[in-house]
C-alpha cells in the first residue's frame, strides 16, 4: 500500500470521527491545541463532587444570551445552574430548561455532597435543602447582597458567571453554543487550579472517556482496504 493511500486515510479520519459521534460539530469543548472536542454531556456523566461538612457552596442561576436586538432588559438565550466551592474555587455549570425543585434538587444531589453549607438567594426551589441533608442559609438579593446576621453572601459564584460569560464571544452565548463553552471554560479553570498543563490533561481525559479499541462497524468497513500485510514504501 502507498504512502499516498494512507495520508488520504489519515485525513479522513475527524470526518470518520464526527461520524462516530467523537468530535461534534459544535457546542463541545475544543482542546487548545488540536482543535478536536469532547463531549460535555461526558464531563457532566462523571461530576467530582464539591463540599463536604465544614465546607461552603455557593449555588446560583444565570442566564447566558443576548438582548433582543441588541436592546432593552429581554434576555434570549440559556438558563445555567451552578456552583462555586469555597477555598479552592472548583465550580460546576450546568444548562437547564426549568428551575424548580424538581430540576434542581437532583443537579445538587449529584455534584454537591450531603452535609455541605449551601448559600443561595431566596428563590423559592431550595426550600428543601435543610430535607435533603444539607446546612442552607439563605441571603435576600432584593434588601442586601450580604447577610447582616450570618454574613452569608453569593459574591462568588455570581463572579463566576461574570467570568465565565467573558470568557465567550457574542455568538458563543447563543443558546447551541452554551454548552460547549460552558465546558471549555470548567476545563480550563480545572487545569489553573490543579496546574494542570491543558493539552495534556485533554487527551488523558479522552483517553478515559472513550475506548479506542472498542469495535465499530464503521470502522471495519470504510478502513477494510488497509491491510496487515501491505507494505510502506519508504
Amino acid at each position: 500500500m502507498d504512502l499516498i493511500r494512507i495520508t488520504d486515510k489519515i485525513d479522513e479520519l475527524p470526518q470518520q470521527l464526527q461520524r462516530w459521534g467523537l468530535i461534534p460539530t459544535e457546542g463541545d469543548y475544543k482542546c487548545p491545541t488540536c482543535g478536536n472536542s469532547l463531549k460535555l454531556e461526558r464531563f457532566q456523566d462523571r461530576p467530582t463532587k464539591l463540599g463536604g461538612p465544614g465546607i461552603v457552596v455557593e449555588i446560583d442561576e444565570s442566564k447566558f444570551g443576548r438582548r433582543k436586538y441588541h436592546k432593552g432588559h429581554r434576555i434570549e438565550g440559556q438558563w445555567v445552574f451552578g456552583g462555586f466551592e469555597r477555598g479552592t474555587g472548583r465550580v460546576f455549570m450546568v444548562p437547564v430548561e426549568q428551575r424548580g425543585t424538581n430540576t434542581l434538587l437532583p443537579i445538587i444531589k449529584q455534584w454537591i455532597k450531603p452535609g455541605t453549607t449551601i448559600i443561595s438567594d431566596c428563590w423559592k426551589a431550595y426550600d428543601v435543602l435543610h430535607q435533603e441533608g444539607y446546612e442552607h442559609l439563605k441571603v435576600n438579593h432584593s434588601i442586601t447582597f450580604k447577610d447582616p446576621e450570618t454574613g452569608a453572601h453569593t459574591n462568588s459564584i455570581e463572579s463566576s458567571w461574570r467570568a465565565a460569560k467573558s470568557s465567550m464571544t457574542t455568538s458563543g452565548r447563543i443558546k447551541a453554543h452554551v454548552p460547549g463553552n460552558l465546558a471549555r471554560y470548567m476545563f480550563l479553570k480545572r487545569c489553573r487550579i490543579l496546574q494542570l498543563d491543558p493539552t495534556l490533561e485533554f487527551f488523558r481525559l479522552a483517553g478515559e472517556l472513550y475506548n479506542p479499541v472498542a469495535p465499530r462497524e464503521d470502522f471495519d468497513e470504510e478502513w477494510s482496504d488497509v491491510g496487515e500485510d501491505e507494505d510502506f514504501i519508504e
